[in-house]
């Protein structure tokens, strides 16, 4: 295959072996993929015909993944804050959804999200919500990945009339996106409260015909288990088992309230989970056990949740606080260290995702899914090692470049598919017509 860029850079951190920095080395690119990876000096020699572009104050680590989020929600950002979980939901949010939810306002939405995001490092996003087809498009055109969640529920939507509907809808969607290099699909039922056996099992024969995965918000608050012990006498976990959901193809989103015996039967069915830590600690949540998942072999990634109970959709802030939080949560300062919670926010959201063959980390074969990450700003000086300040002390806005199959999207801050003018402006006419000022 024929190399086309070479990007040299300070440090590269392909992820992929664990620990590895590397200096003064450099990604081979072509026809969207990375062909190679090798010292800057062997690079310039092995293909002399191509001046490399130099990172020369940068770090380059594999493109985030944002593996839960609600993207079109980024309209909603502090519209109802400090609330807890139910409350939010269902005197805020769900009314606030009901009467605005459009394909209008999912195209916004996105948008707004994925310019967020890109200018965040993330190159692919695990999504939520209403009208998917509308999320698909939007991420396509902005040359993102994504992973499309087929939202279900119980209940009638702007989007759907009842589950049955739902489902017809998925089928539509995954036929449609089922080819395209960037988008793949998921179901998405939303959660064990919201969604009834019938659909669970239906979701789960499909899922596996397909063989793609099932994203669901799953152990959420006290409060849901304890509900659900109460109502049906087992635990919503306990249900999706007994249905036959819990696989090597389940994303388990937050997963606050585990018990020790629940975490080894969870690691044996093979599924993932999707910390989110700053809304957890937004919503009250409680605390996932981080340590102990990946102690007992769970794929353990990182997501934001939604702007509208973040407020942010920041995978490098998530990574920070996930860390730090999963010491304070297994009193050990050793729990996490900053190259397992970098690979949390890489590699294991794409084995989740069922993407590890493609992204995730930087090794020949792989899309040219890149970040770069200027280190050399007051906020990470002295600088004495590299995988540390990126996870410890590095923040989103000193992102400055973004590939997505080799396509930069993000060019020293500026991003290259998208509007940011036009962005803000349409945000801020959903701003007036959330607040009735302009109905």
């Amino acid at each position: 295959m024929t190399v086309d860029t070479l990007l040299a850079a300070r440090w590269v951190i392909p992820v992929e072996p664990e620990r590895a920095v590397l200096e003064h080395h450099t990604l081979a690119l072509g026809n969207g993929r990375i062909i190679d990876m090798l010292p800057a000096e062997q690079a310039a020699a092995r293909y002399p015909h191509l001046s490399a572009e130099h990172f020369d104050q940068h770090v380059l680590i594999p493109g985030l993944i944002n593996c839960h989020t609600h993207a079109a929600m980024s309209l909603l950002r502090g519209i109802a804050d400090d609330q807890p979980l139910m409350t939010w939901l269902t005197d805020h949010i769900w009314p606030l959804e009901q009467r605005w939810v459009s394909e209008a306002f999912v195209q916004d939405g996105t948008e707004l999200a994925v310019a967020e995001m890109l200018r965040g490092g993330i190159t692919c996003f695990n999504d939520m919500y209403f009208f998917p087809e509308t999320t698909a498009r939007t991420a396509a055109a902005a040359g993102m990945r994504a992973v499309v969640g087929m939202i279900v529920l119980d209940f009638p939507s702007n989007f759907a009339a009842d589950a049955n509907d739902y489902l017809i809808k998925a089928h539509t969607l995954h036929e449609q996106w089922q080819d395209h290099p960037l988008i793949r699909t998921a179901f998405a039922p939303h959660a064990p409260y919201t969604v009834a056996d019938e659909p669970l099992r239906q979701i789960r024969q499909q899922a596996e015909a397909w063989n793609i995965p099932v994203h669901m918000h799953v152990h959420e608050t006290r409060d849901e288990v304890e509900t659900a012990r109460r109502e049906q006498g087992i635990t919503p976990l306990t249900r999706l088992k007994q249905l036959g959901l819990l696989n090597r193809r389940f994303v388990a989103v937050h997963m606050t309230q585990l018990s020790p015996a629940e975490i080894d039967d969870y690691a044996a069915t093979g599924g993932s989970v999707v910390h989110c830590p700053e809304s957890n600690l937004k919503l009250a949540s409680g605390f996932c056990p981080v340590a102990r998942l990946l102690e007992a072999g769970v794929n353990v990634a990182l997501g934001t949740d939604g702007a509208a109970s973040n407020n942010d959709l920041d995978v490098m802030g998530e990574m920070r606080i996930g860390a730090l939080l999963a010491k304070a949560v297994a009193q050990d300062a050793t729990a996490v260290p900053a190259h397992t919670a970098l690979r949390m926010a890489t590699l294991n959201g794409a084995r989740a995702l069922g993407l590890a063959h493609e992204t995730g980390s930087l090794i020949p074969g792989k899309s040219a899914d890149i970040t770069a990450i200027r280190l050399d700003t007051l906020e990470t000086q002295p600088l004495f090692d590299p995988l540390s300040d990126l996870v410890y002390a590095a923040s989103r806005h000193q992102v400055s470049d973004v590939w997505v199959r080799g396509q930069r999207l993000l060019k020293n801050r500026h991003l290259t598919t998208l509007d940011s003018l036009d962005i803000i402006n349409k945000a801020a006419l959903w701003r007036d017509r959330l607040t009735n000022r302009n109905t």
